[in-house]
């Protein structure tokens, strides 16, 4: 089952040769969530071999050029391509204009339904869910309002030991007690569902970042995610320069990475002052060992952690 990140663009506000603009694409079991739109990402989305047409969710950090100067190709083009399905935009209240002028003097080829899902809050909270993902938004410190997502499986219903079972005779109806993480009761007599079910795997998750100054809460908001993406505009060195555009360090991400007890940290919107940001890992990693550099065109899988119960069974009865 996919969870595979595609990374779109790694720069900051100028592109380069080497960087395009911010955009990702998160595939979770085959439905797309894009995130930004920068210049540029629909030639990246035709280079990582993505559809226009499966992309079902649009995530709009804020109403910052290299955020969303790709935004108006991208709608013309899945309009061209006669896209009939909607396109679910969550984005800053900001956002709502630039939309209208876009249908008005562009939409005439958006036949299909575009449903725009305002973003005004002040912690995390979902505002998407289906039977097995949910999308979270929460605000970041950043110039303009500016919100941050996270992309997380729901947690899955148990599973039952074939032994259990049979040692049990367990009844359809005790099974369906189990998967719920419930104790089947028979009189004075209880089966404990820690004994006779496990989780299959661990839910991931994927946090997204950018641009944001650091501040307290946020550790606690990402905590535990299997793969956290944290702007890091600039070294640690430039942390005056950081502060003053609301944007982070090196050192600042990884901080942010190792309170929160995540798996791994990815990086990226980097400045254009740097043609090679290779310098920044040895930063990252003196304070957070599991830090990566995004480039342009990675995919990086998260995979499933599998319960360690799964393959044996082992009864105390």
């Amino acid at each position: 089952m996919n969870f595979t990140l595609n990374v779109l663009g790694t720069a900051s506000a100028l592109p380069t040769t080497e960087r395009y603009p911010s955009a990702q694409v998160l595939d979770v079991r085959g439905r797309l969530f894009m995130i930004d739109c920068g210049e540029g990402a629909q030639m990246q989305l035709r280079r990582a071999k993505v559809s226009f047409q499966k992309i079902e969710h649009l995530c709009l950090s804020h109403i910052h050029g290299d955020h969303l100067f790709g935004i108006f190709g991208l709608l013309s083009t899945m309009g061209m391509l006669g896209r009939s399905s909607v396109l679910n935009i969550y984005a800053p209240k900001t956002f709502r204009p630039v939309l209208d002028f876009f249908m008005q003097h562009f939409g005439e080829g958006v036949k299909y339904e575009i449903n725009l899902v305002e973003l005004d809050m002040s912690e995390p909270e979902i505002v998407y869910e289906n039977r097995t993902v949910e999308l979270l938004s929460f605000p970041l410190r950043h110039r303009g309002e500016t919100y941050g997502f996270i992309i997380r499986e729901k947690v899955p219903p148990y599973n039952v030991y074939k032994e259990a079972i049979g040692r049990y005779g367990l009844s359809l109806a005790e099974i369906g007690t189990l998967k719920r993480g419930e104790d089947v009761v028979r009189g004075d007599r209880v089966i404990p569902h820690t004994e006779a079910a496990y989780r299959p795997y661990e839910p991931r998750s994927y946090a997204y970042c950018s641009d944001t100054a650091p501040f307290p809460e946020l550790a606690t908001w990402v905590k535990g995610v299997s793969l956290l993406y944290h702007e890091a505009t600039y070294p640690a060195e430039m942390s005056e320069m950081a502060e003053k555009n609301f944007h982070s360090t090196t050192v600042q991400a990884a901080s942010v990475a190792r309170e929160a007890g995540v798996d791994r940290l990815l990086v990226g919107h980097y400045s254009s002052r740097f043609p090679s940001v290779d310098f920044y890992l040895d930063e990252l990693r003196s304070i957070f060992p599991e830090s990566y550099l995004a480039k342009d065109g990675d995919m990086i899988d998260v995979p499933h952690v599998i319960a360690s119960r799964e393959a044996t069974w082992q009864s105390s009865k």
